[in-house]
């Protein structure tokens, strides 16, 4: 009984933590300070001479994973949390499933955990529970997870702006719940919070970090359509873009029956005139 409340006591604060980034540090507990996700959009994540180990237990370098040209969605939890993590991967996992995007063919995913004990096989078991979950084994070679030393986690999540608090008297980990969204480059182009994520912000946030390298021209006018809401943190619909779009379709409609119109009228003209 003690540890299903202690376990849903700490799940509650961090997904609270996770959903209010933007809320004054004067309401944070004091406790959980050092455990926030602080955004950093825009900003270089440090990839150069990061090595960790992968899942089969290859080394590997950080920024061999943005060579593809592709979006990465980075996240970070850690394989023997007791409860947040199971619940993010499950959320997370089940958002990407919702989409029509693969990873590993538009965009990678990166999984790092914090905790630099953890090894390649716990790494391994955790990859495969998952990509089950997520139903499509041509992921396989696209999503990554990374083990690693403790002074290589912390470089790659301070320039992230992940984070995380080791509890000492549990042996868990302190943490938000959240993900990054990061351009072919490595630049944070979205943080998105919580353990579930809407469709259209997750397709949206991935169409924007892929720089239009990805999509259908659809996808291309449903981008141009959305604005992302820092406040609402999500997408919405902007009002000036759906004008322009349909001030342009209105125009070439009218272009194309006048043209039509004017084709008709020569060839009539032309006719009349036993031309």
């Amino acid at each position: 009984m003690f540890n299903f409340f202690k376990i849903h006591s700490v799940f509650l604060l961090t997904l609270v933590l996770g959903a209010s980034a933007f809320a004054e540090t004067k309401d944070i507990p004091p406790e959980m300070k050092d455990a926030q996700i602080v955004e950093k959009l825009g900003s270089q994540v440090d990839l150069q001479g990061l090595e960790f180990t992968d899942e089969s237990g290859q080394k590997v370098q950080l920024s061999s994973f943005f060579k593809q040209g592709k979006p990465v969605l980075f996240t970070v939890i850690y394989f023997g949390c007791p409860g947040l993590c199971n619940y993010f991967l499950n959320g997370f996992t089940n958002s990407i499933r919702a989409l029509e995007y693969t990873a590993g063919k538009e965009f990678e995913i990166v999984t790092l955990s914090m905790d630099p004990t953890e090894n390649s096989k716990m790494a391994l078991a955790k990859k495969a529970s998952y990509l089950k979950v997520y139903g499509r084994l041509e992921a396989e070679k696209g999503w990554h997870w990374l083990v690693g030393d403790e002074e290589s986690i912390q470089k790659v999540t301070a320039s992230l702006g992940f984070g995380y608090k080791l509890d000492k008297a549990t042996g868990e980990y302190q943490h938000s719940a959240g993900f990054f969204v990061l351009t072919p480059e490595g630049k944070i182009s979205r943080v998105l919070y919580g353990i579930d994520f809407p469709y259209r912000d997750l397709k949206l946030s991935i169409l924007e970090a892929g720089e239009g390298k990805i999509g259908s021209l659809m996808d291309k006018v449903l981008m141009f359509c959305f604005k992302y809401d820092p406040f609402a943190r999500g997408y919405s619909l902007y009002a000036m873009r759906v004008a322009q779009v349909l001030f342009l379709l209105t125009f070439f409609t009218i272009v194309f029956f006048l043209t039509r119109y004017w084709t008709r009228e020569r060839k009539r003209q032309l006719a009349s005139r036993g031309v």
